[in-house]
């Protein structure tokens, strides 16, 4: 199934999806009249944009920085920004600070000043150069793929009547399973097991593998003491404790338990 949100060409060089109207309106830096998806410097803008992406994913600075100048000051600034925020989210490391820098910079490219100005020009190449400076990584598209392929083998096999030869990493989420935890009070099965406050406060809010700072456990500690629920020592120390880093899922040995 082909992405809305990524041009694609059949084998005659046409394009598969709708695409907006185009920037066709001027000439070429040789003076000629532009072509139907042509930039200013005689490119094919979607050659322009995939050479963006690919200098992104290879942290090519000069590169990209020419290629969003070259969409920015052809009139294709709107395929440029369409291109770099797809581009934080399916090229770049998750949590990296360029999706905010980007969106600040098409923001000023196109409400503060026009797209294709010296203004809008050099937000354009700053937009390209926080993304190839960025850490680069094909995780989140990496994984979307993988969890697809798996879910259609899931999908095989029970029209099979057949055990899956790859499965989900949680499984099938069943009580009492590795993934116990997460029935708490604020899921149905957790509420009809009478997993309240208490279950939550022990064994849902833990956190890790890194404890939490030294104030907050003591805010936390601090604030069950003062609650209705009346927690042992035990419970206190489970809740303080940070999961296990080789297994997160697991509760915590009590040699583990700190307060």
């Amino acid at each position: 199934m082909t992405d809305e949100r990524q041009a694609t060409f059949g084998a005659d060089g046409s394009l598969d999806t709708e695409t907006p109207p185009e920037a066709r309106e001027g000439t070429t830096d040789r003076g000629e009249q532009k072509d139907e998806h042509e930039t200013n410097g005689g490119y094919n803008r979607y050659d322009v944009s995939s050479l963006l992406q690919k200098a992104v994913r290879r942290s090519d600075e000069r590169v990209a920085a020419w290629a969003a100048w070259e969409l920015a000051r052809s009139g294709y600034a709107w395929h440029l920004w369409d291109r770099l925020n797809l581009y934080v989210v399916e090229d770049l490391r998750a949590g990296q600070d360029v999706a905010l820098l980007v969106e600040r910079y098409e923001h000023l490219a196109t409400d503060r000043w026009d797209p294709d100005s010296w203004e809008g020009r050099l937000c354009a190449i700053h937009g390209a150069l926080a993304c190839a400076r960025a850490r680069s990584s094909r995780e989140a598209a990496n994984a979307d793929e993988c969890f697809r392929r798996i879910a259609d083998v899931r999908a095989e096999a029970a029209e099979a009547n057949e055990e899956p030869s790859v499965d989900f990493p949680v499984g099938d989420l069943e009580p009492g399973g590795r993934f116990d935890v997460i029935f708490d009070q604020h899921t149905g099965e957790g509420a009809r097991r009478g997993r309240g406050t208490r279950f939550f406060k022990t064994h849902g809010a833990r956190v890790g593998p890194e404890a939490d700072g030294a104030e907050s456990r003591r805010w936390q500690r601090l604030a069950m003491v003062l609650s209705d629920v009346d927690y042992s020592d035990e419970e206190l120390d489970r809740a303080l404790s940070p999961v296990s880093a080789d297994d997160p899922w697991s509760d915590p040995d009590e040699d583990d338990l700190q307060g």
